[in-house]
């Protein structure tokens, strides 16, 4: 049986692996398009950057009276930025520069993303808890929640800085002389507010996708077990809706670090105590340092990679934990190893136990 078996294989081999090629030929024709797309719109501009990167930018020359290429620059561009360097050695780019604001704005940034990113996830947690409940209005609060995510960026900044203005409600509310605008720590603050505000119902709406994929039934029988709320919660919830979590505070950690509009909007230029990344990636431009600016871009690039990069890999290390206890419930599988959302299926199998008794 074994021997007819082995020819039988043999013979379906062949077919088997002709439609495999076949497939695969097809799949990239199909992909082809996309990438050459993606290859124009994304890898060419990020080629470009790199090569630009590494020239220096056009010099005047006083004796023409024009201004030349500047040539081969290698790493000069990249010392610039890292290590202050104008050509006078280690930290000898005049203060007030672009050069001279590079750590600050990258202090700056990694700041308001923690910041943020933190409260809009907390708060974000709180509301799709509420949002996820059975009430009477319950659509038309999940409709209200999207109102600040619908308004343009634009017109968010625009309407904090009025609120925050000297002479604004803030000011006004509380009696305080603030410039919120102009501060170090009030600017800051202010653009915290504004971007919580405006992008926690895009976390919320994230858990919430992830709070509904939860069984009721798994909450039913922890509650037969005995289990409080805080044990549900702690032990049922959060594991769980993490995979829909880790989703909202990647989406959430790149768009921070990336940000530009509030900032700019608020302190009214692209320099001030609210300058990110972003920001002196404009301001190096407009003093037509584009070469300067393809290097800082570049080191942007970099670092946002590497978050990204940190990111996905937590984000996949979860998710792949998450489908375990899945597949072992609905199999039978004998349960070895015990982690995470593993944890609540001694009380869902205990309860649904008792539940049939």
């Amino acid at each position: 049986m074994s021997s007819a078996t082995t020819k039988y294989s043999g013979k379906d081999a062949a077919p088997k692996q002709r439609r495999w090629r076949s497939d695969n030929r097809s799949a990239i024709w199909l992909i082809a398009p996309a990438m050459i797309v993606l290859a124009i719109v994304i890898g060419y501009p990020i080629v470009s950057a790199i090569v630009q990167s590494f020239n220096q930018d056009r010099v005047y020359d006083a004796e023409t009276g024009f201004f030349q290429e500047g040539g081969f620059a290698g790493f000069t561009n990249y010392a610039h930025w890292i290590l202050q360097d104008r050509g006078g050695g280690v930290n000898s780019c005049p203060p007030g520069t672009t050069g001279s604001q590079f750590w600050q704005s990258i202090g700056v940034t990694f700041l308001l993303t923690v910041v943020t990113v933190s409260l809009e996830v907390i708060i974000g947690f709180g509301m799709a808890i509420i949002m996820g409940r059975n009430m009477v209005g319950r659509g038309l609060l999940r409709a209200a929640v999207l109102v600040p995510w619908a308004i343009p960026t634009a017109v968010t900044a625009k309407l904090w800085a009025f609120i925050f203005a000297p002479q604004g409600i803030i000011n006004s509310l509380t009696g305080l002389d603030l410039q919120w605008t102009t501060g170090t720590w009030e600017l800051l603050s202010a653009v915290i507010v504004a971007d919580v505000w405006k992008t926690t119902p895009f976390v919320a709406l994230l858990i919430l996708a992830g709070l509904q994929l939860i069984p009721k039934d798994v909450y039913e029988a922890a509650r037969i077990d005995g289990a409080t709320k805080w044990q549900q919660f702690t032990q049922i919830t959060l594991p769980l809706v993490r995979p829909a979590l880790m989703v909202a505070v990647l989406f959430r950690l790149l768009d921070a670090l990336r940000m530009y509009d509030l900032p700019a909007i608020m302190q009214g230029n692209t320099s001030g105590a609210a300058t990110t990344m972003s920001l002196l990636v404009t301001a190096t431009m407009r003093e037509n340092e584009y070469n300067n600016a393809s290097a800082l871009s570049t080191i942007v690039f970099l670092i946002i990679f590497a978050c990204a990069f940190i990111m996905v890999k937590v984000l996949g290390a979860n998710a792949v934990a998450q489908t375990q206890p899945a597949r072992q419930l609905s199999t039978g599988a004998p349960n070895r190893k015990r982690r995470g959302p593993l944890q609540t299926e001694p009380l869902t199998t205990r309860a649904v136990t008792t539940k049939e008794k």
